[in-house]
């Protein structure tokens, strides 16, 4: 079976957000219109603590977007964003939620980020997501949502780590850095994974 799984579809990821992508808005309309095709549907959610040591202000003198090491890893050091139960941690309005079937949250951890919505960035711990979908006899995984080099890439990648055959909906997702994400498609593409261009 095949899944679509729309990733961080929230307030503060769209236009006049805390951490707006660059017409994030505009992919809505279509991704509730590929819902229609799948016979599950699931999202995932950015939910961070108000402490998460991802944010820029958890760091004295440091400014978002400036990078450090959180707990061994390379850590891009973000503005506040998707906080637990705030307005911009809500999905966008405009999303139609009456096809998903289960919503993962990940990034709860305030001692590390997670950009999958499989793990935590040192895939230590899941979230529960790649159960589901075993359990759900899913084999095949499209991905759309944002942002496309970061949230949307690795929920990619790591579907293609799990065995399961996984596509980014070019399409609809929209990119933090262009030129970031240009880069790693094509690392996606060679490791096996497949980039969907236009709406068929």
């Amino acid at each position: 079976m095949k899944a679509l799984i729309i990733v961080d579809i929230q307030n503060d990821f769209l236009p006049g957000g805390a951490l707006p992508v660059s017409n994030g808005d505009e992919i809505i309309a279509t991704i509730n219109q590929l819902q229609q095709r799948y016979p599950l549907v699931v999202a995932t959610q950015d939910w961070h603590p108000a402490n998460h040591q991802s944010f820029a202000s958890q760091h004295p003198g440091r400014n978002p977007f400036e990078k450090t090491t959180l707990n061994g890893l390379q850590q891009v050091l973000w503005p506040d964003h998707c906080i637990q139960g705030s307005l911009g941690a809500a999905f966008a309005p405009a999303l139609d939620e009456t096809k998903i079937e289960a919503i993962f949250r990940k990034g709860m951890d305030p001692q590390l980020d997670s950009y999958s919505g499989f793990f935590d960035n040192d895939k230590k711990k899941a979230t529960g997501m790649a159960a589901y979908l075993k359990g759900r006899g899913v084999s095949t995984v499209d991905v759309c949502g944002l942002a496309a080099d970061y949230c949307v890439y690795y929920t990619a990648n790591d579907a293609l780590n799990l065995g399961l055959q996984s596509t980014i909906l070019d399409y609809a997702t929209r990119a933090i850095d262009t030129e970031r994400y240009e880069q790693i498609k094509q690392e996606f593409i060679q490791a096996g994974g497949h980039i969907e261009a236009f709406s068929l």
